[in-house]
């Protein structure tokens, strides 16, 4: 099969950012759930919503950390991962189509276009939380994007970094790529298709040649 669609995670796969919301959620962890030992790693991959169902279901505090959360997201970095940029760009010259499926809300990307403000330009399409209901490790988000290109799920590859998020491109019966950004290749070579450690490793020929 050709691919047709590549579909990436934002967040740790596409840019660096998940040592800064490392830093977040240990804090919102520390202040509000001091009883759930490493949260801050075990929501990674997560919506907000999922996020405030399993571990901060009262209202108040979720409009709390909102707040926080928004403000902390402006004046966070937006840097992509080495050899990323150049990846996407080989994939668009050889048509394939290059979705973000992100966790995140619409928000946080406008405050990522502020600091990239080619970002549009280098995906057909960005799906982010308000596209879903059933957040990663649910495939749903995978599954949206291949029908929205109307593709073929063995026409799809998925590009993750979390745990969650490759659960869900697994579980969408796609070839499932584990960037090992934040977890060591051997912690997550048994839940994906294929491994790298960043997208310098990567062409649009090698990633053909494994569908």
């Amino acid at each position: 099969m050709a691919i047709k669609a590549a579909l990436f995670d934002l967040d740790g796969t596409l840019m660096d950012t998940e040592p800064q919301y490392t830093i977040f959620w240990g804090r919102m962890a520390r202040t509000f759930r001091p009883d759930v030992p490493e949260l801050e790693y075990k929501i990674k991959g997560s919506t907000l919503d999922r996020i405030f169902s399993l571990y901060f279901p009262e209202k108040s505090v979720q409009d709390e950390i909102v707040v926080q959360l928004d403000e902390y997201e402006k004046g966070m970095k937006y840097e992509f991962i080495p050899g990323a940029l150049d990846f996407i760009k080989e994939l668009k010259s050889n048509g394939v189509k290059c979705a973000i499926v992100t966790s995140s809300n619409q928000k946080k990307m406008n405050s990522v276009r502020l600091q990239v403000p080619e970002f549009d330009c280098l995906f057909d399409h960005v799906f982010t939380s308000e596209d879903f209901t059933a957040s990663k490790p649910a495939p749903d988000c995978y599954l949206i994007g291949a029908k929205h290109f109307g593709v073929a799920i063995d026409e799809c590859v998925v590009f993750e970094d979390a745990f969650n998020g490759l659960a869900a491109g697994m579980a969408a019966n796609m070839f499932t790529v584990g960037v090992a950004t934040n977890n060591p290749p051997e912690a997550i070579r048994d839940k994906c298709s294929y491994v790298i450690k960043d997208f310098t490793e990567l062409s649009f020929k090698t990633i053909a040649s494994k569908l």
